[in-house]
């Protein structure tokens, strides 16, 4: 619900034979643009994060769909922290992210 308040989750519609997916148009443009912003600062800080961009940008999306996808990742850890009132920490992310053995951190042992 908050990735859809927030504008960042997106809208798929169906006719026919036809389907297409584009962003929300009824969301909070400054709440969208401040994850947006925010998640593309973190790239450089956090270290998942960086690694997800550039699995991203090698799928060949474009640097604004790489930023949109890392902001859902995003919207999704911070809701769990807000959820169950714990502040984030990387080290325990990333510990989750090698149990649950993530495509993410295997793609960064292959590039080794």
């Amino acid at each position: 619900e908050v990735q859809m308040y927030a504008g960042i989750a997106p809208v798929t519609q169906r006719s026919g034979q036809k389907s297409w997916v584009h962003w929300r148009w009824q969301c909070s443009k400054f709440l969208r643009q401040s994850f947006i912003e925010w998640s593309a600062k973190t790239v450089y800080s956090s270290y998942w994060a960086g690694l997800y961009y550039a699995q991203q940008r090698q799928k060949g999306n474009s640097h604004q769909s790489a930023v949109r996808a890392l902001s859902f990742k995003w919207i999704r850890i911070l809701f769990r922290c807000w959820k169950s009132r714990t502040p984030y920490s990387e080290s325990k992310y990333l510990k989750s992210l090698r149990d649950r053995k993530s495509p993410l951190l295997v793609l960064e042992t292959v590039d080794e």
